[in-house]
Formats: C-alpha cells, structure tokens, sequence
C-alpha cells in the first residue's frame, strides 16, 4: 500500500479532499460494487440513503449485474448503472484488469464493496480508485485500503452490514436505520396494467411462489392453491408473479381448481413486478427477492421461511408478518431438504397462514386502506 493510500485508508471525505488536492466544489464521486440478488440489491438502498445523507452532493454510480438494473434505476439515489460483465463466479482476472483501466478514465474518489468476494475487489483496485472501502472478506487487504472487520453480533442483519460501510471507519449507522423504501408513480403503475390487460375491480393478492436460491425456500404449490382458492371466494383477484423458473408452479396453482388466477410468471420484467407487487393489498411469499420488493412499497405481507432464516434477511416493513416453525433442524441454509422430509414447510399449513391472514395481515390491510381513505 502507498503513502497516499495509507492516509486515505478510514478518514472522512473531506480529508480524502484534501489528500487528493480536490477543491471543495469537485463532486465526490462513488462507485458502488452491488451485490449480485435482487432482495440484496433492495437491502443496499438504506445505505446508499446514507451516503447522500452524509454527503449530499456525491454522485453514486453502481456496477451490477443486469438483472438488477431496472431496480437500480427506481433508486433516486442511484445516478448511472454500470453492468457488470462477469458471469457470477467467473474469475476473468485479465478480462477484470481491462474492464478496471476503462474506468479510471470516470475518476471515481471511493469505490464501496458490498459482496465480500476476492473477485469483486478487483475491478475498483484495477480501475486505481483511491479509496477502497469494504468487509476484509476473502483476504482482501492487498485490494482494498479501507477494509473493515465485520462483527457480526454487532451487525446481526445485511442491511446494517451494507449501511455500516457508507460511515467512516469507526463511525456507527445510526439508529433506527431506515428501511428499504420504493416507490412506484400513478403513471407507471396504469402503463403496466394496461400492458398486460389488467383491472382493479377487485382486491388483489398478489402471490410469489418462487425462490432463486432452490427448492427448500418454496412453500409447496398445493398449499398456495387452497390459499388462492380461500381468498377468491372472499373476493379477490389473485396473481402470481415470478421468473420463467417459477411458471411451472404457478402453473399447478392454477391447475388446482384456481382457473381464475393469473399466471404471470415469466412474462413479466422486474419493473413490471414493483407496478403489480405496489397494486396489491395482500402478498402472500417466500424468502425472495420479490419478498424485499414488497416490503420496500409497504404492502401487507406473509412472508414464509422455511430453510433460511429472518434474523439475517428479514423484510423490513411494518406491514410485514413473519411466519415460520421453529424446527431443530432449521434453518438449515440448504438450497434442497437435506433430511429429505422438507417439514420447515410442509409442516407450515394452509391453516396456519390461513389464521394468520386473519389475524396481524387483515389489521395491516384495514390500516392501509383507512390511511388511503384519509
């Protein structure tokens, strides 16, 4: 590490002003490496509220895969997305160094590393941006100048983790930290449903039966279906939204006495999903990236865990109910059912959402509809 590294390593922007000889008028500018899933990608949006907080004239770009851009262009915070060109767990060390040489011509002051990869760390080393900021990860020191020591107990969820790292080194989030927050206009939200030939003659529910990460994080599509069928006789209007990966259970929903759902699984983009998920008064879903979009728009959500677990990726809304069994043998953090019995879910049944639908969910439906009215 330089001279010129060593003083910028930890201290506060206008320090970092005055070690690069950056007149106060220079615009600050930030590159942020985002994390590669859609949920974490919403978890980052506090911390980048942060960064404008404290600095209220920076320019944060973000480099990111594409599947993310489009929520990355509903942050207000976010100026310009860069994709990332690397499939994930592609390594590419000399495809990286190239990639890194073009941006240095951008100028960037600080780049922020939220995946704690070694990989992820390159590019803003190879793009010779000044500040280096991140978690010390996978042995990092070489790659990042302002690496930081994670303590987990002290950071216990991801959005603290990733909003930590918008303070100076031995600077504290402050508390409450602020949720993921989405909004989505009049005018957007009437273009989409006008796009896929939908109406609000009904209350919607909207349902995401999916889960990126594997099998063990989906509650069985038999159980979606009775819920679906319960809800359609007390009047709503019941969607399913997802990736194509999710269309073939979506599909079995339907098939299991619902003809009257709409599958859009599949056809659908991530902006598409924010229009539909902020038009429902009910949202019925799994630990997924969809699970953090409808919390971030305030929706009255069930979020199911089977596998994975709420205390590090919890959807922070007070809108939203967490519900799960707490087995000794979850969370297990296994992408499929490594007893083979898969009870985390199929022990969580239709009647327990079903009380629970009644319970906290129906409160949280009345409120917003009250707060709507007013």
């Amino acid at each position: 590490m330089g001279e010129a590294e060593e003083l910028l390593a930890g201290h506060p922007i206008d320090t970092v002003k005055r070690t690069l000889q950056m007149p106060n008028t220079t615009m600050y500018k930030i590159l942020v490496i985002g994390p590669s899933w859609v949920g974490d990608t919403m978890l980052m949006q506090p911390m980048l509220l942060r960064l404008k907080q404290r600095h209220p004239e920076c320019r944060i770009d973000v480099l990111a895969p594409p599947w993310t851009a489009a929520l990355l262009h509903a942050m207000p915070e976010v100026h310009e997305v860069i994709i990332n060109p690397f499939p994930h767990g592609a390594l590419r060390i000399g495809a990286r160094y190239q990639f890194g040489k073009k941006l240095h011509g951008a100028q960037y002051h600080q780049a922020i590393v939220l995946p704690n990869s070694l990989k992820s760390a390159l590019v803003p080393f190879f793009a010779h941006i000044p500040l280096r900021t991140g978690f010390v990860g996978e042995s990092r020191y070489g790659l990042l100048n302002d690496a930081r020591k994670l303590s987990k107990t002290v950071l216990p969820l991801m959005v603290e983790r990733f909003a930590q790292l918008a303070e100076d080194k031995q600077g504290k989030i402050p508390r409450p930290l602020a949720n993921p927050r989405l909004e989505v206009s009049a005018a957007l939200r009437n273009a989409t449903l006008q796009k896929l030939g939908l109406v609000l003659d009904k209350p919607v529910a909207v349902f995401c039966p999916g889960a990126e990460y594997g099998p063990a994080k989906r509650w069985p599509a038999t159980y979606f279906a009775e819920i679906a069928q319960r809800l359609q006789q007390r009047g709503y209007a019941v969607w399913l939204i997802g990736s194509a990966k999710d269309k073939e259970a979506a599909d079995k929903i339907i098939a299991l006495g619902n003809s009257a759902c709409l599958n859009l699984c599949g056809i659908t983009d991530l902006t598409d999903a924010i229009a539909l998920l902020s038009c429902a008064q009910l949202v019925i879903s799994n630990d997924s990236g969809l699970m953090h979009l409808a919390a971030a728009l305030d929706r009255p959500m069930l979020a199911l865990f089977g596998s994975s677990s709420p205390q590090f990726t919890p959807p922070l809304s007070p809108h939203a109910e967490i519900i799960k069994l707490d087995l000794k043998c979850s969370p297990c953090f296994k992408r499929e059912c490594p007893l083979g019995h898969f009870n985390c879910m199929k022990q969580l049944t239709p009647d327990l959402v079903w009380k629970k639908i009644q319970g906290t969910i129906s409160k949280n439906i009345q409120a917003l509809t009250t707060e709507h009215m007013e």
